[in-house]
């Protein structure tokens, strides 16, 4: 049986004497659509910096593709296919769409299949085809969403991280990000998707891990949780 594509395995993490995760075990196989969902503070964007080596582990062990992060640079995990769209997006302003799209790419020597990448990604982005000369820092919020994720998509992810991708939207905006992650993962991208809007992660995703206060507190199908009476009671709205 092949290994999970990510694997998490009792991971505390910290920053000086805090610790904000607290020995948890994750897991996504390849092709699913997990989430995580779980209020402020959590601990759900240091799990995600953990995972891509951002920040170090204190205990415990993280594995992607059966391979341990620990010691591992983010360029290399980038390289082998784990990218991540952070938390506020993180586009560079100062150049365009285009060359942000290109940026993406940058590990890549396939220009053909770059080519074809970048097409597929004004695809699902047509706002941004239509702009592609123009400067990502003066697009709206929601566009810079799109940008960050077409970028990302530009590396071939193995695994997709997206890091609360509604937050700030529009919801005529939030709508069109939940139909593109939808859609990716149709197309076959296995992603773990942090996300406050736990209705609508809820929805689309296979499986789901709620967090609280640094630990999982709740594991199950996504479909299930939405269902679930302390489910609803915390996340939901009742």
């Amino acid at each position: 049986m092949a290994a999970p594509v990510l694997e998490i395995r009792a991971a505390e993490v910290g920053y000086g004497g805090i610790v904000a995760v607290k020995g948890i075990d994750l897991q996504v196989e390849s092709g699913e659509l997990v989430c995580l969902i779980g209020s402020n503070g959590a601990g759900k964007t240091t799990t995600m910096k953990a995972i891509t080596a951002l920040l170090p582990l204190r205990s415990g062990d993280i594995r992607f593709m059966g391979r341990s992060v620990a010691g591992r640079g983010p360029w290399d995990l980038a390289g082998e296919g784990l990218v991540m769209v952070p938390e506020g997006r993180g586009v560079f302003a100062r150049m365009s769409i285009t060359e942000n799209l290109q940026m993406g790419a940058y590990l890549r020597t396939d220009r053909d299949e770059i080519a074809n990448d970048l097409d597929r990604v004004f695809g699902l982005f047509p706002r941004l085809a239509e702009r592609r000369a123009q400067l990502a820092g003066t697009l709206s919020g929601g566009e810079q969403q799109m940008l960050a994720m077409g970028r990302a998509l530009m590396a071939r992810p193995r695994l997709l991280l997206l890091d609360e991708p509604s937050m700030g939207l529009a919801p005529i905006m939030v709508d069109r990000i939940f139909d593109v992650v939808r859609q990716v993962h149709e197309e076959g991208i296995t992603i773990l998707l942090v996300e406050q809007n736990a209705g609508r992660a809820l929805q689309i995703a296979d499986r789901a891990y709620v967090m609280e206060s640094g630990q999982i507190a709740a594991t199950g199908a996504a479909r299930a949780m939405l269902t679930d009476d302390a489910v609803r009671q915390a996340y939901l709205g009742g």
